[in-house]
């Protein structure tokens, strides 16, 4: 999936932007530079091409001297993950110092750059956009991200820019595709080279440009799968980039490409802010989940009463999807890594889970009957039969009501855990949809 990246200074409408094309109101709208940083991932489509969309305002420190630093940081990490890149300019404001610093790192990178002036809110402003020529990126875009205006062009010669061709999808179709993800230093590399071992001709190299998730067959022990590794891919620049930033713009590509995701937590650390960043987009793509509890081999208390309230902490903050895999394991010491493969493989099997109609029925029918909807406004809700949508990314199953409208989302919840009871679904989400019968 193609990544898009909107860059600029603060202050020019990065996040409305944003929001107007991913059609939400996640980013924060304000005018002081910063947003909260697990706000910034969102996915858009346009005449049928979906595509991801990153906001990479919200990672500016407050302070004069190291400001455009991190200006300069995170357009340099947009140039080597993005497909294409947004640089955003403000006509009210006109072409200021910061602008021609990012314009010129801009200039000397490959990936298509399209200029879009914004705020161009009446005719005056679109003359006045002609200034942003001196920049050297082309014929600046008039858009206003308030109000929507140019931004359906825009979106045009966006798509334009994407790259088409095949990719890698024939090749091993009915192979689980597994993602090895969480934030620097929980052992991703470590876990990835347990994997694989010494015996490294097993290893088929398919895809991996800088900007690509690096894609490994793996067959060995009974396994066969790919590996779709964040961690292998070294760092351009490695000391000056933001790791939190960079972490969870890596993570984007590799949960897009993936069946199902091996979220890595460092044990001695617990679960912090940004595995919940990465567990997220793992949600919003609907991926299977496996949680590695790495570094096990030297956390302090490893007693049975310390396992329970581990896994009841991770299942808490991860509410209300709570029905996912937890191992823990040490890559250094290969325990349980297998386990690891084990469950990830598991789970792309409950990811690929059939019911029959009959069954689904025969066993739901029943409760439903004992425990219907709640009736609302003097109206009675009745189920009259439920099946599973064939050939669906993740199980997907539609229950036929006489008034779909008035079902809440507490009773798709109980529909949901009355289906996980019965069948393994563990790691993996589950659709659940309320039709017209």
């Amino acid at each position: 999936m193609n990544l898009v990246a909107i860059v600029g200074r603060p202050n020019v409408g990065k996040s409305t932007l944003f929001n107007r094309l991913t059609g939400t109101r996640q980013a924060i709208v304000s005018d002081e530079a910063g947003t909260t940083r697990d706000r910034q991932y969102g996915k858009a489509e346009w005449t049928g091409r979906e595509f991801s969309v990153v906001d990479t305002g919200g990672w500016v420190v407050n302070s004069d001297d190291i400001f455009e630093e991190e200006i300069r940081k995170q357009v340099m990490l947009a140039t080597e993950e993005a497909d294409v890149i947004l640089f955003m300019v403000d006509v009210k404001t006109g072409v200021t110092d910061l602008d021609e610093q990012v314009a010129k790192i801009l200039r000397s990178t490959k990936v298509p750059v399209i200029l879009c002036a914004n705020k161009c809110d009446d005719n005056v402003s679109q003359y006045e956009a002609a200034e942003f020529y001196s920049l050297g990126l082309g014929d600046p875009y008039c858009i206003s991200s308030a109000t929507g205006s140019g931004t359906g062009d825009l979106l045009d010669l966006l798509v334009s820019k994407f790259k088409t061709g095949a990719k890698n999808e024939e090749e091993g179709e009915d192979i689980p595709r597994i993602a090895v993800v969480g934030r620097p230093n929980a052992g991703k590399s470590s876990i990835i080279n347990a994997f694989i071992g010494e015996d490294r001709n097993i290893v088929t190299d398919i895809a991996g440009t800088t900007r690509d998730s690096i894609l490994t067959r793996y067959n060995k022990f009974g396994f066969d799968f790919y590996i779709v590794d964040t961690a292998g891919i070294r760092r351009k620049n490695k000391v000056t980039e933001d790791l939190e930033f960079y972490s969870v713009m890596r993570a984007i590509r590799a949960i897009e490409n993936s069946d199902v995701c091996i979220l890595m937590i460092d044990a001695t650390r617990g679960i912090e802010a940004q595995d919940m960043n990465i567990f997220q987009i793992i949600q919003r793509n609907s991926k299977g989940l496996v949680v590695a509890i790495n570094k096990w081999d030297i956390a302090e208390d490893k007693s049975p009463q310390s396992i329970k309230h581990f896994e009841a902490s991770i299942r808490e903050r991860m509410a209300p999807f709570s029905d996912f895999p937890i191992i823990f394991t040490s890559a250094i010491t290969k325990q349980r890594i297998f386990k690891v493969l084990d469950t990830a493989k598991h789970v792309y099997d409950n990811r690929r889970r059939k019911i029959s109609t009959h069954k689904l029925n025969e066993e739901l029918l029943p409760v439903i009957e004992a425990y219907p909807p709640p009736s609302l406004k003097g109206k009675y809700i009745k189920i009259k039969y439920c099946s599973q949508v064939p050939d669906t990314k993740i199980p997907t199953f539609i229950f036929y009501a006489n008034l779909p409208q008035y079902v809440k989302e507490s009773y798709r919840r109980f529909l949901e855990n009355q289906i996980r009871q019965r069948w393994d679904f563990s790691g993996t989400p589950i659709n659940i949809f309320i039709r017209q019968k």
